[in-house]
């Protein structure tokens, strides 16, 4: 058994609301490996919770318009994908646990206020237009159920205002994974569609990059993997969630599997849209109602709007979550307001719930006066991807610079997730002129 396993029966562990377990309640528990499994249980969330916001509707829509346009060939970039958003948000972890401040209040300690400043509205930009696609995305849902946008809109507003207001980081964190898992339908909607493996593996092996229109829903695919408000929000969470350095290695675990478990559904996403619009040439997506029929050929009116509409409304749901509670952090942190998720709204911390609760009035306001969704989705992932240098340069800055030397990366893992954000933020870089229609 590891040190670490060692070092959890033998002295008390810090985890959740930070109640204390110890040696003597190990040894009730019968087993060494029950233990674990319990430390498990209380260690995992933020990290499954932002991976799964990280597959929002925005995602999820990109995801539709990849395998629409391109078919299995916008495979590859999501499995590509998935070690660099495991190196990115593992770091925020370290910031997390190790110095116990938010992103925001380390890169104002650490650089400045205006430097803070930046960084904020990078996160304020990301964050409200990710607000607005899951908005978007619901009122979508809703639509093909035969209700308005002006009911579910504001609904979902309500609720999500609401939950974040009952003063419990736990309750929001466990509300984020059940509605998130809802997700999971989509490996249903792979097995349904029915797809060629010989199709599948041609596809994978088939890389366009010499065609703008590939590269540009590349971009789009980047910006839907790694986001600014991620890594507000995970940084923030593992500190709300009082994780001590102890348990880092089952915080990475967390954040391993989701990030392995958010680019499997969105190439489940890829597979099915692929397996049946995908087949016809020419083919443009311009509202949810659409990409549910892409699914209808083969999975059958039902099972096609339930299947989509089940698993979109919880994406939107969870990422709603996650975006607007990393966005009030974040400004909170520059600004120096108190800000936690285990207090209920009062005069101390009254700036972090109004941030929230405007965040969420402003992103349904803005829905409610129509958008295209797709559109918007897409142009959205676009803008996270050319946010990205800023994002990914302070993170890699604070690592360097705030970490005690036994918690920094060092050797090859070092160069390796250097090489993996510089690519990224290069990437990104590269895009702009054709996203704003400079070439």
């Amino acid at each position: 058994m590891t040190s670490e396993a060692g070092e959890l029966a033998a002295g008390q562990l810090q985890v959740g609301s930070g109640a204390d377990i110890s040696a003597a309640a190990v040894r009730r528990g019968g087993s060494r490996r029950w233990w674990l499994s319990l430390g498990f249980l209380a260690v995992w969330g933020p990290g499954l919770v932002v991976m799964l916001a990280d597959t929002d509707a925005g995602s999820l829509i990109t995801a539709s318009q990849s395998g629409a346009q391109w078919g299995y060939r916008m495979i590859l970039p999501q499995v590509i994908l998935m070690p660099i958003l495991y190196v990115v948000q593992e770091t925020t972890v370290r910031l997390g646990v190790v110095t116990g401040r938010g992103h925001g209040a380390l890169i104002r300690a650490e650089f400045g206020r205006w430097w803070a400043l930046l960084s904020a509205g990078t996160l304020v930009v990301s964050a409200i237009g990710a607000l607005l696609t899951e908005f978007a995305g619901i009122a979508g849902v809703g639509e093909l159920f035969g209700l308005s946008p002006s009911v579910t809109v504001p609904a979902a507003a309500v609720f999500l205002v609401g939950l974040a207001m009952t003063g419990s980081y736990r309750r929001v964190e466990r509300v984020g994974v059940a509605v998130g898992l809802a997700e999971l339908v989509f490996f249903v909607a792979v097995v349904m569609s029915h797809p060629r493996a010989g199709a599948v593996a041609r596809g994978l092996g088939s890389l366009p990059l010499g065609n703008s229109s590939y590269l540009l829903l590349v971009a789009a695919n980047v910006g839907a993997v790694i986001m600014p408000w991620m890594i507000f929000y995970q940084q923030g969470a593992v500190i709300d969630k009082k994780l001590s350095v102890r348990v880092i290695r089952q915080a990475r675990q967390d954040t391993a599997v989701g990030s392995a478990l958010t680019q499997l559904i969105m190439i489940a996403v890829v597979i099915a849209v692929a397996a049946t619009l995908g087949r016809q040439s020419g083919v443009s997506l311009n509202t949810v109602a659409q990409i549910a029929g892409a699914l209808t050929p083969r999975l059958g009116h039902f099972a096609g709007t339930v299947l989509f509409g089940l698993g979109m409304l919880g994406a939107a749901l969870v990422a709603a979550i996650v975006s607007s509670v990393a966005g009030a952090w974040g400004l909170a942190e520059v600004f120096g307001w108190k800000h936690t998720l285990n207090e209920r709204p009062s005069r101390r911390n009254a700036g972090f719930y109004l941030t929230y609760a405007l965040a969420h009035v402003v992103g349904a306001i803005l829905v409610l006066a129509s958008v295209n969704l797709v559109r918007l989705s897409i142009d959205v992932m676009v803008m996270n991807a050319m946010l990205l240098p800023i994002v990914l340069g302070f993170l890699l800055a604070l690592e360097a610079r705030v970490l005690p030397a036994q918690w920094r990366m060092r050797g090859v893992r070092k160069y390796l997730t250097w090489t993996c954000c510089a690519l990224v933020m290069a990437f990104g870089l590269y895009m702009i002129p054709a996203s704003l229609h400079w070439t």
